[in-house]
């Protein structure tokens, strides 16, 4: 799908192929959506259901009377941000007067329960959703409560730097323009969002005239001036202006955006000034809209409660009541549940295509389990559901047996049965390696069967079925008068023969004996050459949905100028600078000597590939080329936390109080996405300063994956296993009890925060002085905050901050794991002291002392976060 020139997509459901139309009232172009779906009727709907301003696409719509799952495919760019939208429109289009109910899925995800209360109003269902693959599927499903159906369709780009959640993407929970009477939408707002109206109890309209120039376009949200030249007030000028909702459950997550402007001119005996404060608690004082300039307030992190109450209060200094122009709330929802791996879903498509499958076989494969494609079993243990078993009997294929069918690379059971195929046996089929059951009977298959298949049959291996075809057997010796259903393998009756299957089934013994002693010494060793092979086969599986992160070793030395320039050693191998479309990569090459380094470069391409954070480095790519293996990573201009704190980072000045903060909270909020953002959740098993890498606006991300662990799916709280780490970092109840937990990461990163606080080594020269946190603790009774904090920094610093600082530290090297905190409350903990050092630093901003504030020329974003104490 080509987007239009605004960047959207609009999809007129039910519209007759090859319709291509712009909207008057929105100037947005709608086209047919025949192109992205092949079921479905079209549908208009009744006329007492339209009226004189209804917009065309609004008119009709495709229903799904056939089948139980019908999904669109729609191609978008994998990583970028988009605000999707899904309207239904019942109209009693089919005159039963009967409002259906049915599913709406994002993929494997479960969207929404559609129910339609009102045949002439329109559902809309609007999320924020950064798609991993190039293409979105949105399905609808028979729940049997009538007939699904669906209106449009549109897909609108947003900056990805908006909306930006710590997990998980958001719907729409709320969207008020306040002040108004009137719905907009595109041209009104750039992002064609939907603004309703909303008015509350007590609440009084101000308006005025704003030029539609006033605001900059380049900004992030773009309310329009339109919108931000209304307003509200409280009824009465001393009482607070009062905005509560409640939530469904009380564990649900909202993040929530409000855009203030003042629209007044205020004469200079006059202030505008309010307090903001959430749940009772103060969020942001003392805050002063700006005059024809949008400021937009939102919370960093996502917040939650059974009632969730803003008040904005006058201050004493305030001769004005406080305003608000415009709300936006979204709830957390979580569409993380993995996509079928796209090498089988590329191959069951193509084989669908090829025979023309009649089945009802649309959306995801394998996901959910409850709509899981006919004749097909998958396995959930991986990181993608991946296809076990096909059955196809019966189903009317003709022609060849298809190569698409060896792309099923973990296929255990295929059959084939009852059908009309023809011509050979194709040896591809000894290629898949865990098939255990093919089942040819009743085809028109022809010439001799395969020797490798014939030798995994009488090794027992796999059990083929092969009768009643015209010439299956080996040789042309098989009769098919003689024998029916014949069972492969056909054990001759000469003694000879017999010799030769004992022969054989000793040879097997001895062969899976030595298999199990190759697999235990590859348990406690370093990785054969020959598991190395497989590995290698499963890695580049992994990469078959993103071809284009794969690279020969060839592209390596061209992107590394024949590794050119070393830019960092470790026990992996070196690491070094490269290019790649004049964009820097850092790309670091397992060393041959490099102890279990294959087993980590597997680990972490299969963790990079799951998991996307900004606090993540991100993988680019990789090359696994016989003995050449290696790992290409976004370029960390500023290289790691340790250099900077060490004073080896010549080319950057010291790290003042706030950007150890700052980093500290990056650091601290891509282990909370590892602990909570995915599931199951990952054990980094190995932070470090080190690990912790500086992007030229020195954003921090963590790194090296290769020792990470995930947390089994199984109820227990801990993986028991071999210790690993770094000294100094390492989690001592770990070390004692081999039981790694999630705490085990808290522990690491309090050592860092430790770090960053003093400056000081972790393991000290002599064992009088020993372990940071012992040092640092011995300090704390004295009470005297400047001897605990780097020396270096000269005093720079808030007091309180910095002691809030300590304290998260000393609770998360904690000796006991249950007293530490979890990394959600270090987030929090850590915000507060940034805010608090930010109150300090940006005191004159006019924003608030507790707040980062990111000015813009026309637009300050203020982030909402936890008061410090």
């Amino acid at each position: 799908m080509q987007f239009d020139v605004l960047g959207f997509i609009s999809l007129d459901c039910g519209a007759e192929a090859g319709v291509n139309y712009t909207e008057p009232s929105l100037g947005i172009t709608y086209v047919s959506d025949a192109n992205f779906i092949n079921t479905g009727v079209s549908g208009k709907i009744a006329s007492n259901a339209t009226s004189t301003y209804i917009e065309r696409p609004l008119l009709r719509l495709r229903s799904f009377p056939e089948g139980k799952r019908n999904c669109y495919k729609i191609k978008v760019t994998g990583g970028n941000k988009y605000l999707i939208r899904t309207v239904f429109l019942y109209g009693n289009y089919d005159g039963l007067n009967i409002s259906p109910q049915f599913d709406l899925l994002l993929g494997p995800n479960h969207l929404d329960t559609v129910i339609i209360d009102n045949a002439s109003s329109n559902k809309i269902k609007e999320i924020i959703h950064i798609p991993s693959l190039d293409f979105v599927q949105i399905c609808l499903v028979n729940t049997g409560h009538g007939t699904p159906f669906i209106t449009t369709i549109e897909f609108r780009t947003l900056k990805n730097d908006t909306y930006v959640t710590t997990s998980g993407s958001l719907e729409t929970y709320l969207r008020c323009d306040l002040g108004s009477d009137i719905m907009y939408r595109y041209p009104v707002d750039a992002y064609d969002r939907y603004w309703f109206t909303c008015m509350g109890e007590n609440w009084k309209q101000l308006n005025a005239s704003i030029p539609d120039d006033s605001f900059n376009k380049s900004d992030l949200y773009q309310p329009g001036s339109i919108i931000m030249s209304t307003a509200v007030a409280s009824g009465d000028d001393s009482t607070p202006l009062l905005i509560s909702w409640y939530s469904e459950h009380e564990t649900d997550q909202f993040y929530v955006y409000m855009h203030f402007t003042e629209i007044q001119v205020l004469p200079t005996n006059q202030t505008r000034q309010f307090n903001i404060t959430r749940n009772g608690e103060l969020r942001v004082p003392n805050f002063s809209p700006r005059y024809l300039a949008v400021d937009t307030l939102y919370t960093s992190s996502a917040i939650s409660g059974k009632q969730i109450k803003y008040s904005l209060e006058r201050t004493e200094n305030s001769t004005l009541p406080p305003i608000v122009s415009a709300i936006e709330l979204y709830r957390v929802i979580d569409l993380q549940k993995p996509q079928t791996f796209q090498g089988d879903v590329e191959a069951i498509a193509s084989i669908k295509s090829v025979y023309g499958v009649k089945r009802d076989w649309e959306g995801d494969p394998c996901a959910p389990v409850d709509y899981l494609w006919d004749g097909l079993i998958c396995t959930y243990d991986n990181d993608f559901p991946r296809i076990t078993a096909l059955n196809l009997s019966s189903s009317g294929l003709s022609g060849k047996i298809h190569p698409s069918i060896s792309n099923l690379t973990m296929l255990e059971k295929l059959d084939l049965s009852n059908n009309c195929l023809n011509g050979e046996v194709p040896d591809f089929l000894s290629q898949l390696q865990h098939l255990k059951i093919l089942n040819l009977e009743k085809n028109n298959l022809s010439s001799s069967i395969p020797s490798a298949l014939l030798q995994k049959s009488r090794e027992g291996s796999l059990s083929l079925s092969v009768g009643q075809n015209p010439y299956p057997c080996e040789s042309g010796q098989f009769n098919e008068k003689k024998k029916k259903n014949t069972l492969i393998p056909i054990v001759a009756s000469t003694s000879g023969a017999l010799i030769i299957l004992i022969a054989v089934g000793i040879l097997w013994i001895l062969k899976r004996k030595k298999s199990k002693v190759e697999k235990f010494t590859d348990a406690v060793a370093v990785n054969h050459q020959s598991e190395n092979s497989q590995q290698s086969t499963e890695m580049d599986g992994l990469f078959l949905q993103r071809k284009s992160q794969m690279y020969s070793y060839y592209d390596v030395l061209q992107i590394t100028n024949n590794f050119n320039r070393i830019i960092g050693k470790g026990g992996f191998g070196t690491v070094y600078l490269g290019f790649i479309d004049d964009t820097p990569v850092a790309v670091k090459m397992l060393s041959p000597s490099a102890v279990l380094g294959y087993q980590q470069f597997q680990t972490e391409v299969k963790l990079l590939i799951r998991v996307h954070h900004k606090n993540l480095t991100s993988l680019i790519g990789y090359c696994n080329e016989g003995t050449n293996k290696g790992l290409i990573y976004e370029y960390m201009a500023k290289g790691n936390l340790r250099e900077h704190l060490s004073g080896k980072h010549n080319e950057s000045p010291l790290l003042r109080w706030k950007d150890r903060l700052r980093v500290a909270v990056d650091a601290a909020l891509g282990l909370e996405y590892l602990q909570n953002g995915c599931k199951p959740p990952i054990i980094h098993r190995d932070v470090k300063s080190t690990n912790i890498l500086l992007d030229e606006h020195f954003q921090a991300k963590l790194s090296d994956f290769g020792l990470s662990k995930v947390v089994p799916d199984d109820g227990r709280s801990h993986v028991s296993t071999v210790i690993a780490g770094t000294l100094g970092y390492l989690d001592p109840h770990y070390h004692s009890s081999n039981r790694l937990t999630q705490k085990s990461d808290v522990y690491s990163f309090g050592v860092v925060l430790l770090e960053i606080i003093t400056n000081q080594a972790v393991m000290a020269g002599n064992e009088e002085t020993g372990h940071i946190s012992e040092r640092v603790n011995s300090m704390i009774s004295r009470g005297d905050i400047r001897a605990i904090v780097d020396p270096s920094l000269e005093g720079n610093f808030d007091i309180n901050s910095a002691w809030k600082a300590v304290e998260i530290a000393m609770a998360c090297v904690s000796p006991n794991p249950n007293e530490r905190p979890t990394m959600s409350v270090v987030v929090i903990e850590l915000q507060e002291a940034l805010a608090t050092e930010l109150g300090r630093t940006n005191h004159d901003s006019g924003a608030d002392s507790m707040y980062s504030v990111a000015s813009l020329s026309v637009e300050v974003d203020t982030e909402f976060m936890p008061l410090a104490r």
